[in-house]
């Protein structure tokens, strides 16, 4: 099977596999080269795979689209994370959080001087 995964800016991975277990909204799941085609909503979790070279890989994405269509499996994230060992993996997905989370904790004090400086502005027309 060829594993393909799709961030928004790029292709995060392209690869042969021989196994992939990943997570949907109704439990846990496993495909095989002859599997069934199939399309499948994807919870945020860790997608698991075996390489040709028999190396069990591991990824963790945020929720998305799993799409299964004869040899060539696609997933379609907005966040994804690759790893070798599941350690790595979870120092990984820590540091990339706690970025997102200073990077929103910004954006919100942003907004908020918006919209303090829009009341205040109101305020002032009012007086007028």
């Amino acid at each position: 099977m060829r594993l393909r995964v799709l961030l928004p800016e790029q292709v995060l991975l392209d690869t042969e596999i021989l196994k992939l277990t990943a997570e949907a909204e109704n439990g846990s799941f496993g495909l095989l080269p002859r599997h069934v085609d199939f399309v499948t909503a994807l919870v945020p979790g860790i997608l698991t795979f075996i390489t040709t070279n028999k190396q069990e890989e591991f990824l963790a994405v945020d929720e998305g689209i799993l799409v299964k269509c004869g040899p060539d499996v696609r997933v379609s994230t907005r966040n994804a994370v690759l790893g070798h060992e599941l350690g790595e993996l979870k120092r990984m997905i820590e540091e990339r959080f706690k970025r997102v989370d200073e990077h929103e904790k910004k954006s919100r004090d942003a907004l908020y001087k918006l919209e303090a400086d829009l009341v205040r502005r109101f305020m002032e027309l009012g007086k007028n």
